[in-house]
């Protein structure tokens, strides 16, 4: 596929890996408007301790019916559905370790249907799952809302709404991967330069938008109010082996081990290290983030994966010696490893200095599962490591 064209991937420069479609507007009738409506009423159902006995009694959605969903209905229902999973395991004072086959059978359906995996992942929390204020200003912090929430609340709706303003914002640097990458192919020094120079700049303005996290989210009520719903079933002391999924035969009754919505599995950052050339070295947690590859949508996977196979940009810029084109490069190489620090440094501030949380919540695992101080960390040094001497 041809990088210049964003659209082949689900993509554009308006809204980089944000959907296409209009979430708020996708038109759902009969069975799919009924989970939809309890699912939009969580932030009620969740204080009242009950939210497992409401969700058991939905209607059974079956694999027939959600084939014949368009794509925006399969996502939007996706979103919901990951919800109510996400609730059903932690949404009470303990956590159970099985779904019923009112939430099991749709949501599995769902996945495969995507091509992804069925329990709430980064594309279900944030790519499919807001909307504008006014469609004809665009996405920006002071025009979006979250539609689907657990808890509710101004902390929750501004976590998920930066990274929103973040995903659309990198819409305009994605934009420029195939130039630049057809830049460097035909040796065209001066160009690559300037599109380099024009990816930086809008990675600051990206930083700028993560630095507005604390306004509106704080990091006590973070941990305690909005993370305790989007934890995984892998690598959590608190559910085992993982979740039965009840109803799904091709399971055989056994335990499912799947990795929990994280920031790690938006696109972005994977798609400027396949760009740039930046390497991780071979190791557990290097296993991991390959690992979360299979969480993105496929044609994500697919941008990120033509990206790395089509990018020869840092040996072109190693090769030339241009002084103006290695600082270009530099630039948004630093400006990687600047997102990086900053999202660390929030991990250590919202997650690693508070209490005690609930159970599955812990202040040492992450989300997905892994010890994310020492993750974030490594992976930060080392894309400082592939800064080019000038």
């Amino acid at each position: 596929m041809s990088l210049a064209n964003l659209a082949t991937y689900g993509m554009s420069a308006e809204r980089g890996f944000l959907c296409e479609f209009d979430a708020d507007k996708v038109e759902l009738r009969g069975a799919l408007a009924e989970v939809s409506g309890v699912a939009m009423r969580l932030p009620e159902i969740l204080p009242t301790g009950a939210v497992r006995a409401v969700l058991e009694a939905l209607p059974v959605l079956h694999p027939e019916s959600i084939a014949a969903l368009n794509e925006a209905q399969a996502r939007v229902m996706m979103v919901h559905y990951s919800f109510l999973v996400q609730s059903y395991i932690w949404g009470a004072h303990e956590p159970v370790s099985f779904l019923p086959a009112s939430l099991a059978v749709p949501i599995v359906a769902l996945a495969d249907r995507l091509g992804q995996q069925p329990l709430l992942q980064y594309s279900g929390y944030v790519l499919d799952n807001w909307a504008m204020l006014d469609p004809a200003k665009g996405v920006s912090l002071d025009n979006i809302t979250m539609i689907q929430k657990f808890a509710g609340g101004m902390d929750e709706a501004w976590f998920v709404l930066v990274h929103v303003a973040i995903e659309a914002a990198a819409g305009e640097a994605l934009a420029l991967f195939g130039p630049l990458i057809a830049a460097a192919e035909s040796g065209d020094a001066e160009t690559a330069r300037s599109h380099l120079e024009r990816i930086v700049t809008t990675w600051t303005g990206i930083h700028a938008i993560f630095g507005r996290m604390p306004e509106q989210c704080d990091p006590y009520v973070y941990f305690q109010r909005v993370r305790p719903y989007i934890h995984g079933w892998k690598d959590n002391p608190a559910l085992g082996d993982g979740v039965v999924y009840q109803g799904i035969a091709r399971f055989g009754g056994m335990p499912q081990a799947f990795r929990g919505q994280t920031g790690s599995q938006s696109s972005i950052v994977p798609s400027m290290d396949a760009l740039l050339g930046v390497g991780h070295a071979a190791d557990p947690l290097r296993a991991y983030l390959d690992e979360l590859h299979i969480y993105r949508p496929p044609a994500h996977r697919r941008f990120i994966d033509d990206v790395r196979a089509q990018s020869r940009l840092r040996a072109f810029v190693a090769r030339e010696g241009h002084r103006g084109l290695t600082e270009a490069y530099n630039g948004a190489v630093q400006a990687v490893a600047d997102f990086r620090t900053l999202h660390l440094e929030y991990a250590a501030s919202y997650i690693h200095k508070q209490g005690r949380g609930s159970a599955g919540n812990d202040t040492d695992i992450g989300t997905g599962g892994t010890p994310f101080m020492r993750y974030l960390k490594k992976h930060r040094d080392e894309t400082s490591a592939n800064l080019l001497h000038v």
